[in-house]
C-alpha cells in the first residue's frame, strides 16, 4: 500500500506497507522524507525535529484521526495533505464548505477511461462533448490537426521575427489594439493578459461542465487558426487527460469577445496559477494538482495568451449541454404523455396519421406516430382503453389532444438548435484569425456570440412548453373533477395528502422557467470603453438554457410518478406491453403510494431515471417493432370517429388486407 503525500507543496510518495501503521506515523514519515530530501542543511537542520500537525484527505480536505489505522480511512494510492507544526496549511478551507457538495460529484474511486477521441477542429459532436464532460474518454490530435496547428504558429513566428506590427500578437488588446508592444515584453503580455482577465465571479463550473469546455477549446485550437504552438496544446490535452480543471467561475462574459474572464480562469490554472481539481487530489493549489499528475505549468509565448481566451466555448459547450439534455426529455415526453392520456381515459384518434399529413412539420408527424405506437392498438391491446370504448367522450383536453402539435415543436426547435450549436464547436472563434496557408492574420468578429446565444434562447422558450404541458396533465390526474380517480391520487384523503405538494412543485417550477425565458439575447452593453459596443449575453442564456431544461425534467418526472399512481387505482387493468414496461422501471425504483410518506426522493429517483433516458430504453423497441411491417396505423373506435353509410364501406374494401386485420 502506498499514499501520495503533499508536504509543503512537494509531493511524495510514501510506502505504507499492509497499512497497520497509524495516520499519525504516516505524517511524521512525510515530513522526516521531505527534510532527508532537502537540499539545504540548514533548512534540514531546522526542520527535523517538526513534527506533522494534522493530516488531511487532499479531496474535500477531512482531517484524519491520528489514531487510525491508515487502511480503515485510506485506500491505496490516496492523496493527503500534511499540514507541519510551523505551518498552517489553507489546503483544508481553499473551497467554501457550502461549495464542497457542488464542487466533487466525482466517486473516490474513479476509474480514468481507456478510450480516445480525436480532435480535429471539424467534426465534433453535441453528444461527443457531453460523453467528454462525464470522463468517459481522453483526447488525441489527429494528424491533420498536428499539421495545421504547426503551420499556423510558423506564421506567427515569422510574423514576429520580421517585427511586424499585428493585432493580439505585437500589440495591446481591445481599446490597446494601437499600443505596439516592445519585443522583449511580448511573453509578459500573454500572462497580464490571462491574469488581469480571470475576473469572473459566482459559483464556479462543476468538473463535468469544466472537462466539456476544456475539450472544445482544445477542438477549437485544434484547427490551427489560433496560433498557438503544438507544445501548449499538448499541455492542454495532456492536463484534460489527466482531469486537471481549473477553477472556472460561471459569472463574469457578455460572450463577445468571447467568453473572456472563464476562458482566463480556464487557462490561469494552466498556469499554475489559482485553484485546480483532479478526482485523485481533490481542490488545491494549481501547481500543486498539477505537479501530482506530474505535469508543469505551460511557458507561454507571443499570441498564446489570447489564444487561450477568445471564443465563444462556454456559451456553446453550456449549450451543447441544454441541447443534448432537451433531446433526452423531449423524447421521453411524449411517453410520458401517452401514459397520462391512457390513465385519463383518452383516445388516440387525434392521432390519425391522416391529421398530420394535411399539416405536415416534421416534429408534429414523428410525436403522432410515436404515441400511436404507444397506446391500444391490435400490436399493443390495452385494457384500459377496451374498458372505455364506448363512453360518451367527445374529445379530449388540449394537453392531451395537442401532443403532436405542441411537442412536435419542440423536437423541431430542439434539431435546428443541435445544428447551430454543432456549427459554431467546429468553428473558429478566435481573434485575430491566422490564416497559414494566406501568410495572412486577419482581426475579425467571429468571437461574436450572437449565434448560440439566440438559440439557446429559443431553446429555452420551446423546452418550457414541455413541462407547461406536463403541469396541466398534472392537475387533471390530481384533480378527481378531471380524472375520475381519487383526490391527490391517494386513498384516505384528508388524512393523506398524496401528490397535493408534488403538483405545487411543478407548479412552481413552471412559474420559474416563464422568468428565466425571458431572452437575454435581447439585452447589450457596450464595454472596453465602447471598442466592444454589441454583445451577446450568449453565457447567461447559455446558464439559463440548461436551467429551464433540469426545471422541465423535474416537472416531467412528477408527471410519470404521477401517472403510475394512477394506474393503481385502475388495477386488475393493464395498459399495453410498451407503456406497462414504462411502470416496471418506475416501480423498480419507487414503491406505490398507500400512505403518505417522504416524496422529494422519488422525485429525484424518477428524474435520475429520466436524466439516464431509461424511460426512451423501456419503449424504444416496441416503437421500433410496431412500424417495422409498413408505414402503417390502427385506428381504434371512437364516437368522433364518424363516417357516413356507403363512405364507411368504401373506406374498408379500400384498404390492403394487411391493413383492414389493423383496422377496429
Amino acid at each position: 500500500m502506498k499514499i501520495s503525500v503533499r508536504v509543503r507543496g512537494e509531493w511524495l510518495q510514501v510506502p505504507c506497507r499492509n497499512g497497520e501503521m497509524t495516520v499519525r506515523w504516516l505524517g511524521d514519515e512525510s515530513v522526516r522524507r521531505y527534510n532527508k530530501l532537502q537540499k539545504q542543511d540548514d533548512i534540514k537542520e531546522n526542520r527535523e525535529m517538526e513534527k506533522a500537525q494534522e493530516v488531511r484527505k487532499t479531496r474535500g480536505g477531512v482531517i484524519l484521526d491520528p489514531d487510525d489505522n491508515i487502511r480503515d480511512v485510506l485506500d491505496d494510492n490516496d492523496f493527503v495533505t500534511v499540514v507541519v507544526a510551523s505551518e498552517r496549511s489553507t489546503t483544508g478551507t481553499i473551497i467554501p464548505e457550502n461549495l464542497k457538495h457542488i464542487l466533487e460529484p466525482v466517486p473516490a474511486k474513479y476509474e480514468p477511461p481507456d478510450e480516445h477521441i480525436f480532435l480535429d477542429g471539424e467534426s465534433l459532436s453535441t453528444n461527443d462533448l457531453r460523453q467528454l464532460g462525464k470522463g468517459r474518454y481522453k483526447i488525441k490530435l489527429t494528424h491533420e490537426a498536428e499539421i495545421k496547428v504547426k503551420n499556423a504558429r510558423e506564421l506567427v513566428e515569422k510574423i514576429l521575427q520580421e517585427k511586424k506590427v499585428v493585432y493580439g500578437i505585437t500589440t495591446g488588446f481591445g481599446k490597446f489594439a494601437r499600443t505596439v508592444i516592445d519585443c522583449d515584453k511580448l511573453e509578459e503580455l500573454q500572462y497580464n493578459l490571462i491574469r488581469s482577465h480571470a475576473a469572473g465571479v459566482g459559483t464556479p463550473l462543476n468538473p463535468e461542465k469544466t472537462r466539456m469546455l476544456l475539450a472544445l477549446r482544445i477542438n477549437v485550437l485544434a484547427k490551427g487558426h489560433s496560433g498557438i504552438s503544438l507544445t501548449n496544446l499538448y499541455a492542454l490535452i495532456k492536463a484534460f487527460n489527466a482531469s486537471c480543471l481549473s477553477w472556472v467561475p460561471e459569472q463574469g462574459s457578455v460572450g463577445a469577445c468571447g467568453d473572456l474572464a472563464p476562458l482566463a480562469h480556464l487557462a490561469l490554472g494552466l498556469l499554475g496559477e489559482g485553484k485546480m481539481w483532479s478526482p485523485e487530489t481533490g481542490w488545491g493549489n494549481a501547481k500543486d494538482v498539477l505537479a501530482a499528475h506530474g505535469l508543469s505549468p505551460m511557458r507561454l509565448n507571443a499570441k498564446e495568451g489570447i489564444a487561450l481566451t477568445n471564443g465563444t466555448q462556454l456559451i456553446t459547450s453550456l449549450g451543447a449541454e441544454a441541447v443534448e439534455r432537451a433531446y433526452y426529455i423531449a423524447r421521453q415526453a411524449d411517453v410520458v404523455a401517452a401514459l397520462t392520456l391512457e390513465v385519463l381515459k383518452g383516445t388516440s384518434r387525434a392521432f390519425d396519421s391522416d391529421v398530420q399529413m394535411i399539416r405536415p412539420h416534421k416534429g408534429q408527424i414523428a410525436v403522432a406516430k410515436r404515441l400511436r405506437a404507444l397506446l391500444h392498438s391490435e400490436t399493443h391491446p390495452s385494457q384500459i382503453a377496451e374498458s372505455h370504448r364506448f363512453c360518451n367522450r367527445v374529445q379530449d383536453a388540449y394537453t392531451l389532444r395537442c401532443c403532436p402539435q405542441v411537442h412536435g415543436i419542440v423536437h423541431d426547435t430542439i434539431d435546428f438548435v443541435q445544428g447551430v450549436i454543432t456549427v459554431e464547436m467546429n468553428s473558429g472563434t478566435d481573434n485575430p484569425i491566422v490564416f497559414a496557408e494566406r501568410g495572412e492574420i486577419i482581426s475579425a468578429g467571429n468571437f461574436h456570440g450572437e449565434y448560440p446565444a439566440k438559440v439557446l434562447d429559443y431553446l429555452a422558450v420551446a423546452v418550457h412548453e414541455l413541462a407547461s404541458m406536463s403541469e396541466r396533465r398534472i392537475e387533471r390526474l390530481v384533480n378527481p373533477a378531471l380524472s375520475e380517480l381519487p383526490a391527490f391520487l391517494v386513498k384516505d384523503g384528508g388524512l393523506n395528502s398524496g401528490f397535493m405538494l408534488a403538483h405545487c412543485t411543478a407548479a412552481a417550477l413552471v412559474s420559474e422557467n416563464k422568468a428565466l425565458c425571458h431572452p437575454a439575447s435581447v439585452d447589450s452593453l457596450s464595454t472596453s470603453a465602447g471598442t466592444e459596443d454589441h454583445v451577446s449575453m450568449g453565457c447567461f442564456a447559455a446558464r439559463k438554457a440548461i436551467q429551464v431544461v433540469e426545471n422541465v425534467e423535474r416537472v416531467i418526472a412528477i408527471e410519470l410518478l404521477a401517472a403510475c399512481q394512477a394506474i393503481e387505482f385502475l388495477r386488475p387493468l393493464k395498459t399495453t406491453v410498451p407503456l406497462e414496461e414504462v411502470y416496471n422501471v418506475v416501480r423498480s425504483v419507487v414503491r406505490p403510494w398507500d400512505k403518505d410518506r417522504y416524496m422529494a426522493p422519488d422525485i429525484e429517483e424518477v428524474t435520475n431515471l429520466l436524466l439516464e433516458d431509461k424511460i426512451w430504453g423501456a419503449v424504444q423497441h416496441h416503437i421500433t417493432y410496431y412500424h417495422a411491417p409498413e408505414e402503417m396505423e390502427t385506428r381504434v373506435f371512437s364516437p368522433t370517429a364518424v363516417m357516413i353509410g356507403d363512405k364507411q364501406r368504401e373506406r374498408a374494401n379500400s384498404e390492403s388486407p394487411s391493413k383492414k386485420r389493423r383496422l377496429e
